[in-house]
């Protein structure tokens, strides 16, 4: 039923409102997630995972999917109870009532959204555009990026997710580029006269440390290819029969990325060597260029650069409109809420993300953008992890998926352990996420001795 909707019974003096339309159908919800996890990482920092683990490429990926998987079920338990638009900062709200702790939440997705979109800018300037435009200034070019990014969301964006499937076929389009030549060239032979295949490269770790070092550090970079699963839980209200829909869609959606991530990780080590790759923020340039030397090097760039561009737009307006929600909600100085007379688009808190995002391409590289990124989330997906335990105690009258006990605990555990140090974390990750979070704590403060509000709903601080 194309127009069934859902009813909000929140609305004023109890009258009930028609809530969003529930147009999103089960393949609708799948490409949904598939896109969104596709991006930015597995086109620009599969070399710098390599550099990590060495010629075991395949390992991290692996790794980062069955930790994710872990945290998706607690996702799935959460949507299906609390089946509207919600996210991290309203789970973590209701099961522990602490609204300090709650804003962290909330800061440190936003901040993700920002350090991704960094590194997406870094990825814009880096060899795919080389490829296109040799020769061209790479920080000139990634500030540029993100004034543009900047425009387009001052101008304001209709979001659509039918839109999304163009987005994410044109994405799976490079991929199944890397995935067919690359395949042809291990199995049926390549015209590159100078292309070894190198198999026993897949068995090999970095030598510089320990073999299980070597694959926490890069599995810690590893799991930000596989974040933006839990953007689906915004999608809740839209979706058609969710208690059915979102287990089928989100548990096949993350094997389908994960199966194309491993597949491109096992024929990149193959096909490149791994010192190559470490170098490269185009690796899989350098597997097409490899495995068909024939097919135009722009072509494929282009295709590249659109899927970066598209992770860091959605980045950049899920955090502008955090800042956003934070400011409505009287918990950051209002100033950040204010909306331009005539676009109606967030200004102040757009150019607030924007310019954090310069200030961080300017000062860091690609692989601690994404280094950053996976950090922070991770210690958001350790508490959802909690979260949902505690939740347990709050009982619901409709059936929903229930995940079985160990899997939250093991998923929190996982996530606690790859965003702590004992992972091979380098001490500077943490300066950069603190100095972040640190940035937030000075908005709640100012804020307290201002209006003296910490108060506020945990629901408008969803993505």
């Amino acid at each position: 039923m194309a127009n069934e909707t859902t009813v909000n019974d929140d609305a004023p003096g109890g009258a009930q409102n028609p809530g969003l339309k529930k147009v999103m159908g089960p393949k609708l919800l799948l490409f949904f997630v598939v896109g969104d996890i596709l991006g930015t990482t597995i086109y620009s920092l599969t070399g710098k995972v390599a550099g990590k683990v060495g010629g075991a490429l395949w390992i991290p990926f692996l790794v980062a999917f069955l930790v994710a998987f872990l945290t998706a079920f607690s996702y799935l338990e959460l949507v299906g109870k609390y089946p509207k638009a919600g996210g991290a900062p309203l789970y973590v709200h209701r099961a522990f009532g602490v609204h300090f702790v709650t804003f962290l939440i909330a800061f440190a997705v936003m901040c993700s959204g920002i350090t991704s979109a960094s590194s997406a800018a870094q990825a814009f300037s880096g060899d795919y555009l080389e490829a296109i435009v040799p020769g061209v200034p790479a920080w000139p070019v990634a500030i540029g990026f993100l004034l543009i990014l900047a425009g387009i969301n001052l101008r304001g964006v209709g979001e659509s997710v039918k839109m999304n499937v163009v987005l994410t076929c044109v994405e799976l389009t490079g991929l199944l580029i890397v995935i067919v030549f690359g395949a042809f060239a291990i199995f049926g032979g390549s015209s590159n006269p100078d292309l070894v295949p190198d198999p026993s490269r897949l068995t090999q770790f970095n030598a510089d440390t320990s073999p299980l070092l070597a694959v926490t550090s890069a599995t810690a970079l590893a799991f930000f290819a596989m974040v933006g699963f839990e953007d689906s839980v915004n999608m809740a209200e839209e979706t058609k029969d969710p208690a059915k829909n979102f287990p089928r869609a989100l548990l096949m959606g993350l094997s389908i990325t994960a199966a194309i991530y491993l597949i491109i990780a096992l024929i990149t080590s193959t096909l490149v060597p791994t010192d190559e790759l470490a170098e490269s923020d185009g690796p899989l340039l350098l597997v097409v260029q490899a495995a068909a030397p024939w097919f135009p090097p722009i072509l494929f760039s282009a295709i590249a650069l659109f899927a970066v561009t598209n992770t860091a737009l959605i980045n950049m307006l899920m955090a502008s409109r955090l800042v956003y929600g934070m400011a409505q909600e009287k918990i950051i100085p209002k100033q950040f809420g204010a909306v331009h007379r005539t676009r109606q688009t967030p200004w102040v808190s757009i150019l607030f993300t924007s310019i954090i995002a310069m200030v961080l391409v300017s000062s860091l590289d690609i692989s601690d953008l994404g280094s950053t990124t996976s950090l922070l989330l991770l210690a958001v997906f350790a508490v959802v992890n909690v979260a949902v335990l505690v939740l347990r105690k709050d009982k619901v009258e409709h059936d929903h998926f229930k995940a079985p006990t160990w899997v939250p605990v093991l998923g929190a555990l996982s996530c606690a352990f790859f965003a702590s140090p004992l992972s091979g974390r380098p001490v500077d990750e943490y300066l950069i996420a603190g100095a972040l979070l640190g940035i937030g704590v000075i908005f709640w403060v100012i804020n307290y001795f201002v209006t003296g509000k910490t108060r506020f709903d945990a629901a408008k601080l969803s993505k």
